[in-house]
């Protein structure tokens, strides 16, 4: 399993990666050209987060995405976990768990005081996965958003 940054040469075997996970979640508005771009303007502009993809012989089995933000609350910058995939069939064989650990080192090479992700309700396996890499809800919260038009 190698894992390394994301660059913008990766963005081709990458786009495919990011529309199984927006499939798997059910993530409406797909437009490979909008996220292409957007993933150009991550991987030009450290500032805004990283990347990562985990290769197996060769070939993309996973990446993930962390955005940095600057939190009052948390008296610093905090790490969001954007995106983070995995193929089915690469599941279980450490793929995931060495994204999630280059993504925590990065973060903490960068100061974050924490991480963050969210996680749709019916997905079990990912809450049990993320369980043992020692994350857990936070009492008391629930996530609210409101999309801006652009």
């Amino acid at each position: 399993m190698n894992i390394r940054p994301i660059a913008a040469t990766d963005i081709p075997v990458e786009l495919p990666l990011v529309e199984q996970y927006w499939i798997f979640e059910d993530i409406a508005g797909h437009d490979e050209m909008l996220i292409g771009r957007e993933l150009l303007r991550l991987c030009d502009d450290p500032r805004l987060g990283a990347g990562w993809i985990a290769e197996e012989g060769g070939q993309p089995v996973g990446y993930l995405l962390a955005v940095f933000v600057f939190s009052l609350e948390h008296l610093g910058l905090t790490a969001e976990i954007d995106e983070f995939f995995v193929l089915p069939s690469a599941r279980g064989h450490g793929a995931g768990h060495a994204l999630l650990a280059a993504a925590e080192a990065e973060s903490t090479r960068r100061e974050c005081r924490n991480v963050s992700l969210q996680l749709g309700r019916g997905n079990d396996a990912a809450r049990d996965f993320y369980r043992r890499q020692g994350y857990s809800e936070r009492s008391g919260f629930d996530l609210l958003d409101k999309m801006l038009p652009w």
